[in-house]
């Protein structure tokens, strides 16, 4: 079973950047679906980006779109996601998932890991 944690959360003021990380441990098969989900205070979680693990086939939030960027780096079995811009509204906790469906669905993911936060704010 396949282990994800991320990093790379903090505080920033609105126009900043971040760059959030997922490590996984152990083989991510080709066929994975990687993706970051967010969730805010009292809100439901929501999709962000997701990419598949082999190849640049990439899928974004319209709230996100043209300001965060997925990546991977397959030799060290890590997901990015690069954050640029910030907006209060983007406030929240940010997972790392896996799953084998292009999805946007949070079911259709079976591992996540545990978050880290994001806070915007002046």
């Amino acid at each position: 079973q396949v282990q994800l944690l991320e990093s790379g959360g903090g505080l920033v003021q609105p126009g900043a950047s971040l760059r959030l990380s997922c490590t996984a441990s152990g083989r991510i098969y080709s066929s994975a679906v990687m993706a970051w989900f967010r969730q805010a205070p009292g809100k439901e979680r929501e999709f962000v980006a997701l990419r598949r693990w082999s190849r640049d086939s990439l899928k974004y939030a319209d709230s996100v779109k043209d300001r965060f960027t997925i990546s991977a780096d397959k030799a060290s079995n890590t997901l990015y996601l690069d954050m640029n811009n910030l907006k209060a509204e983007d406030t929240g906790v940010y997972y790392c998932a896996r799953g084998i469906q292009y999805s946007t669905v949070t079911s259709d993911y079976t591992s996540w890991g545990p978050g880290t936060q994001v806070t915007v704010s002046s």
